[in-house]
C-alpha cells in the first residue's frame, strides 16, 4: 500500500492518502483510493480500473472510476493518458493527459487537458528527480513540478501549489 501526506494551498488541511494496486492481469489494474482530511475528518474514497495500451506509437493508459466523498455525490470519470520518448533513453518524454467527470446522472461536470514535458534525471547527488512542465489546457495555465524520491511540490501560474511526500 502507498501512503502520503498531503498539503496544498487549496485546502488549508494536510490530508492522509493511501492507494492500494490489485492486478487483475498484466495490463488491467484495480485501484483503490482513500483520503482522509485531518482537519475536518471527512473520507474520500475512489476506485478506478485502468488498462494499459502499448503501442509502438505511444504509452498509452485509460482509466475509468467511479468516486465518493463526504458532502459529495457519487461521481464518475474516465481519464487517459498518452506518453511518447522524446530521448532514446525515454528521460525526456512528452505526455498528453485528458479526463472528464460526470455525476451519477452522466451529466457533464469538467473536462480538462494537459499537455507535458518531463525529463527523468537519475542519481543527481544521490537523489532521483523528476522536472514536469506543463500547460492546463482546459484552464489555459502553466504547471510544473519537481519529484525528488519522496517529496513532491507542483504549482501553477494562478498561484495554486501543493506538496507530498511519500511515507
Amino acid at each position: 500500500m502507498d501512503t502520503s501526506l498531503r498539503y496544498g494551498s487549496d485546502g488549508k488541511a494536510l490530508c492522509i492518502h493511501a492507494k492500494k494496486d490489485f492486478p487483475i492481469s498484466s495490463d488491467l489494474l484495480f485501484q483503490v483510493h482513500g483520503i482522509v482530511d485531518t482537519k475536518t475528518g471527512n473520507p474520500t474514497c475512489l476506485a478506478r480500473i485502468t488498462r494499459d495500451l502499448l503501442s509502438e506509437l505511444a504509452d498509452t493508459r485509460v482509466g475509468f472510476g467511479v468516486r465518493y466523498g463526504a458532502g459529495e455525490k457519487l461521481a464518475y470519470n474516465v481519464r487517459g493518458r498518452a506518453g511518447r520518448p522524446i530521448t532514446s533513453s525515454g528521460m525526456l518524454s512528452l505526455d498528453i493527459k485528458g479526463r472528464y467527470d460526470a455525476d451519477k446522472d452522466l451529466t457533464e461536470r469538467k473536462t480538462r487537458g494537459a499537455i507535458e514535458l518531463t525529463w527523468k534525471i537519475l542519481n543527481f547527488k544521490d537523489q532521483d528527480l523528476r522536472l514536469r512542465l506543463g500547460y492546463n489546457i482546459s484552464e489555459k495555465v502553466p504547471y510544473f513540478q519537481i519529484r525528488e524520491n519522496n517529496w513532491t511540490l507542483n504549482a501553477d501560474g494562478n498561484g495554486k501549489w501543493n506538496v507530498r511526500y511519500d511515507l
